[in-house]
């Protein structure tokens, strides 16, 4: 039977029961009896917590967010029984290359779209006749994508991989293109591009993703996989929650907006470029404006459910290497510390390696020019006569 593939445009537009409803709820809140001073230690810090629901109760303002929102053009796409969001930006210039956004959690497209503009435009350091074809979907469970197939099924990493890849070639028209991912976007993109070699022409990456890695480690190697699991002991019961309880934890978030306000802010702080400074990277209408997607969508829970896909089966398995050329640029800030090149390069093929100077794991948000930038870089580099491949021979068609 043959497959079906359509799209059309979208409009954000949430309905004002909705919206009152949150409000209710917001006026509702209780706050949790605590130490005074109590700050980030052990969780969202109770004074700052405070602070941003009562922001968000008084002033913040998500008909004007949604307003700008949608001045990017949105779409949903139907494959087959999914339905899927995404921003599709072309560029701007007579060369574009098309590039697949994906994002992690608990962000959303949202971490791209202060980059969108710079990478669809023509006018850059690296050449000014060449700019990118931007795609940012929101991923399978997230956002205005939500469930995707029945409410039992739980969305790994490689299914995610093939829709996304349906999306790039069915419904867009593109024979080849770079995928860029951070955090479950990061795997996502490795996924794509074992299972579609012949597609995806690059990948570039802030993280290695949720990679197993074999063989015998190095001295380097063993202490950095070390502080990363120390890292974990300290700071990673949100993921061993997720990966074992989604649901238990998906009934309380899906009911309070404080509770998931906390649960969400506080792994920004945990890994934004200067934890004391937390606005300088987030200021509280953009944290709001995430927070409020997760919460108007109702997708806490299905955002979530990856993690427990990916305990008990990783996506991503000893022995898988991705051959295509890949491009990491790495924030210092982020949650795993210095990544050693050796380790990264067991399982990529890293032809381009930049250590950015500031920044966390969500660097495409927090420094949106600089990584604009080197994804541009990067793009440039494979189409460049002298790099590993050329886009002569992978041309993308034009979505019309």
């Amino acid at each position: 039977m043959a497959t079906l593939a359509s799209t059309q445009p979208f409009r954000i537009g949430i309905p004002k029961q909705v919206l009152d409803d949150l409000q209710a709820r917001l006026h509702r809140t209780r706050r949790v009896r605590v130490l005074e001073n109590a700050g980030w230690k052990g969780g969202s810090d109770p004074d700052y917590l405070d602070a941003l629901i009562g922001y968000w109760r008084d002033e913040y303002d998500w008909r004007r967010h949604e307003r700008e929102l949608n001045q990017l053009a949105h779409f949903m796409a139907d494959i087959d029984d999914a339905r899927l969001h995404y921003i599709h930006e072309p560029g701007l210039s007579v060369r574009s290359v098309p590039v697949l956004l994906l994002h992690g959690w608990p962000d959303s497209f949202l971490r791209y779209r202060l980059t969108i503009p710079l990478l669809a435009g023509a006018q850059d350091d690296y050449a000014d006749d060449l700019s990118c074809d931007v795609v940012a979907p929101s991923l399978p469970g997230f956002a205005f994508t939500g469930q995707v197939g029945a409410p039992s099924e739980i969305p790994s990493i490689q299914t995610s991989a093939r829709l996304l890849h349906r999306l790039m070639t069915d419904v867009l028209g593109y024979e080849q293109f770079v995928v860029a991912g951070g955090d479950g976007g990061s795997a996502i993109a490795q996924s794509m591009a074992i299972q579609f070699p012949a597609s995806v022409i690059g990948i570039h990456l802030t993280d290695i993703g949720w990679h197993e890695h074999g063989g015998t480690l190095t001295d380097i190697e063993q202490k950095y996989v070390a502080a990363v699991q120390r890292k974990f002991m300290e700071d990673g019961a949100y993921a061993a929650v997720q990966m074992s309880q989604p649901r238990a934890l998906a009934a309380s978030l899906n009911d309070s907006p404080a509770g998931l306000a906390s649960w969400i802010v506080d792994r920004f702080h945990s890994w934004c470029d200067s934890p004391r400074h937390l606005e300088h990277s987030f200021s509280k209408d953009e944290m709001l404006t995430n927070i409020t997607i997760y919460w108007v969508t109702q997708t806490i829970q299905s955002s979530i459910y990856g993690y427990l896909a990916e305990a008990r089966q990783p996506s991503l398995g000893m022995g898988e290497h991705v051959d295509c050329p890949v491009a990491l640029a790495l924030f210092p800030r982020d949650m795993t510390g210095a990544l050693p090149r050796r380790l990264a390069e067991r399982t990529l093929n890293v032809v381009r390696w930049t250590e950015m100077q500031s920044g966390g794991h969500f660097g495409a948000w927090e420094r949106p020019a600089e990584f604009a930038a080197d994804l541009k870089g990067f793009v440039v580099s494979l189409a460049d006569p002298l790099g590993q491949r050329t886009l002569d021979g992978y041309r993308a068609r034009k979505a019309v």
